[in-house]
């Protein structure tokens, strides 16, 4: 325990002041967090991290997590998705050069890992730094899937009696899952009339009823990424996705939700 919080407050004190700042500072985090979460699907997997295709798939999670400020040199009709697409073909050909010691399965789970990680945190700094409430709108969707995440471990530890997905994660249950949705929404209540209707500072609606809506989703895909990680881990028969965060695990363990939440907040049009 002393070692979780240790880990937590200084993980705190780096990314706090980071989601502050935003700009180039939350362009960059996203960027690093994106390799690191392709390199734990490696590891996960017991991939050699030092090879050519752990490079290639690199560069295209790189890429798709920067910003398309970040890529206007490339054609007007060029995006980022493009030029990833290069690095996937590059990916295909290197089963070729290798005779297929580097087999399509191998290329597929790459691949895959690069458009649902390098998507994924794309859209951290993508909504950090919109012009007009990207700070707030950032937050409101990280303490939906924190608010959720404690309710569903207080609620199913209490009350908990019905498995959700025993073959995928046989400590989750229907009663925290449902407990976890019903805080998110108290939340986004409250966000409502204590900090929505005082300030311009956000860009979702000032609608009660519709942020409450909006909160739902987001609790239910959020717990949907929870539980895809947790089928990849089980298939990887490992407790955590890496080991860069003492006591939480990896990048992924961390990010798991969000993942599926952010370009949920972007497909809702909020930038």
């Amino acid at each position: 325990m002393k070692t979780r919080v240790i880990t937590a407050i200084v993980a705190l004190l780096i990314f706090i002041p980071i989601l502050i700042v935003g700009g180039f500072w939350i362009d960059l985090a996203a960027s690093v967090l994106a390799v690191i979460g392709l390199s734990e699907i490696y590891i996960m997997r017991k991939r050699i991290i030092v090879s050519l295709d752990f490079f290639i798939g690199a560069i295209g999670v790189l890429l798709l997590s920067l910003p398309e400020k970040a890529l206007t040199w490339l054609p007007a009709d060029f995006s980022r998705f493009d030029l990833a697409y290069v690095f996937v073909v590059l990916l295909l050909i290197l089963m070729v050069f290798t005779k297929n010691n580097y087999n399509f399965e191998d290329a597929g789970t790459t691949i895959l890992s690069m458009f649902y990680i390098g998507n994924g945190f794309h859209y951290l700094a993508a909504i950090r730094n919109a012009d007009n409430g990207g700070l707030s709108l950032l937050l409101f969707g990280m303490i939906i899937v924190w608010v959720t995440d404690s309710g569903a471990y207080l609620v199913g530890r209490q009350f908990g009696k019905h498995k959700l997905y025993p073959a995928i994660s046989p400590n989750k249950t229907w009663e925290g899952s449902i407990g976890g949705i019903v805080c998110a929404m108290i939340f986004a209540w409250l966000y409502v009339i204590v900090f929505q209707q005082a300030s311009n500072l956000s860009t979702l609606p000032h609608n009660i009823w519709l942020v409450i809506g909006i909160a739902f989703l987001l609790s239910v895909v959020g717990q949907i990424g929870d539980l895809v990680e947790s089928a990849y881990k089980r298939f990887y028969n490992v407790k955590d996705s890496g080991k860069i965060l003492p006591g939480h695990g990896g990048i992924l363990d961390r990010f798991d939700s969000m993942l599926f939440v952010l370009p949920l907040i972007h497909a809702l049009g909020f930038i």
